[in-house]
């Protein structure tokens, strides 16, 4: 089964920046909890400060389901929905990568 792989960029509203990483901490907390979540990392632009990027590995369509079907996903959805002005989220398979534990 292929690995499922998701970036999602936002541009969150102005002076929400603070808050946007503090409604993402619950969701890297319960990433660490599931074994098939492969990745979830939380990047921000150098040139723009409003403006994040996630990348999500899962090990499988099972696992993606799983990960979005938390409490601690249910409860930020509502709190990020509310602070995010943009979104751009690209669902699709990963083909290559090397590891952050190299």
């Amino acid at each position: 089964m292929a690995q499922v792989a998701i970036l999602a960029r936002v541009t969150v509203r102005e002076g929400k920046a603070g808050q946007y990483l503090a409604a993402l901490v619950p969701l890297l907390e319960q990433a660490r909890k599931e074994p098939g979540t492969l990745l979830y990392a939380v990047h921000r632009s150098a040139d723009d400060p409003q403006m994040f990027w996630t990348t999500e590995i899962y090990a499988d369509q099972a696992a993606f389901a799983a990960h979005r079907a938390t409490e601690a996903h249910a409860a930020a959805e509502p709190a990020l929905t509310d602070l995010i002005a943009t979104a751009d989220v690209t669902t699709g398979e990963t083909v290559m990568a090397t590891s952050l534990d190299r």
